[in-house]
């Protein structure tokens, strides 16, 4: 599977951004996708993931209630909706694909491929 990330960009805070990742294959809906966010001099940290169909969804705490994450497996699309953007969500964001695994553990060993990137910058 390849993943190529977009729809980064500078927002101030309060406002929204949608990102977006499409997916090359013909196995994108027997992945999780996922989406990581890496800020400077930071580790890379776990944002959201959701599960085959689209139902199942688990998000970190610093983002629940403000980003939602979607799928469209027709597609082949996986999208981050952010709302409510805070200068900490400021980070290079990643969609990840994986199996099913421990998501809830939020490490990045549980994806398997990786897209490029998109930078979020939020000012304040």
């Amino acid at each position: 599977v390849q993943l190529q990330a977009s729809g980064g960009g500078l927002v101030q805070a309060g406002g929204s951004l949608r990102l977006f990742c499409a997916a090359s294959g013909r196995t994108f809906s027997n992945y999780y996708m996922g989406w990581f966010r890496q800020a400077p001099g930071k580790e890379r940290e776990f944002v959201a993931v959701v599960g085959f169909s689209g139902r199942i969804t688990y998000y970190a705490d610093s983002v629940k209630g403000r980003f939602t994450i979607s799928r469209d497996n027709a597609k082949k699309t996986v999208y981050l909706q952010m709302n409510s953007l805070k200068s900490e969500d400021t980070a290079v964001y990643y969609c990840a694909a994986g199996p099913l695994g421990d998501w809830n553990k939020q490490t990045t060993d549980v994806a398997d491929y990786w897209g490029q990137g998109t930078q979020v910058t939020v000012s304040s």
